[in-house]
């Protein structure tokens, strides 16, 4: 299934409305070039979970941990990972296979650690068809 979106908001409310549907256990690879809204569409995610405090990419950090919504949220951004090992030193197994939902920035570079099945949420620009047009496609929710 795929959306178009024509606006900040309206990518925010498309990852509220998916943060509304999580259920533990999943995992959402979020997936789209720099600057496409996958930020913005993570804190939508997890306004959907009922986390209200600020929602950030954690490009240094490599894992945020968000407990206080109806479901943990292991928010992982991978980019500036330079082996799969480092992801063993942070404990994701306790993520993926934990009782909350993980949402995986630039998962791509993690593939061969990734569970058989994860749902694939991509996001891609068309400035052809305007600066804040997005299309978002998400596969693998049941």
């Amino acid at each position: 299934m795929w959306m178009e979106t024509n606006s900040p908001e309206e990518t925010f409310a498309l990852g509220e409305q998916l943060g509304n549907e999580a259920e533990a256990g999943e995992i959402y690879c979020l997936n789209g070039d720099l600057g496409t809204g996958k930020t913005v569409f993570t804190q939508g995610f997890a306004r959907g979970l009922g986390i209200e405090g600020p929602v950030n990419s954690p490009t240094f950090t490599i894992l945020q941990q968000y407990e206080e919504g109806r479901l943990p949220l292991y928010h992982f951004d991978v980019y500036r990972i330079g082996d799969v090992e480092e992801m063993e030193e942070i404990g994701y197994e306790d993520c993926f296979y934990g009782d909350g939902v993980c949402l995986i920035e630039w998962s791509s570079l993690i593939e061969e650690i990734l569970p058989k099945h994860v749902i694939e949420i991509t996001i891609e620009k068309n400035m052809d068809k305007g600066f804040d047009y997005r299309k978002i496609t998400v596969e693998g929710k049941k």
